[in-house]
């Protein structure tokens, strides 16, 4: 089962365009609402220190002396 974090950052992934809340209740024809969303990424910290927290983990299984991550 797919956690909503796991959903939120899938929709931002697949997204070309502008993403918001709305935007990912409309994908899943409202089975979420976009107030649930909102309220799912206000509860999160969201900052660099619990970014790295999640990507350290995944970062460190695939470096490499001769490898080159870059992010933007």
């Amino acid at each position: 089962m797919k956690t909503d974090l796991d959903l939120y950052t899938d929709y931002l992934i697949s997204s070309f365009s502008q993403t918001s809340s709305t935007g990912l209740s409309n994908l899943l024809d409202k089975a979420i609402s976009h107030d649930d969303v909102t309220r799912f990424l206000n509860q999160t910290d969201n900052s660099s220190k619990a970014l790295w927290k999640v990507a350290k983990p995944l970062i460190r299984q695939i470096e490499s002396d001769d490898g080159l991550l870059i992010l933007d």
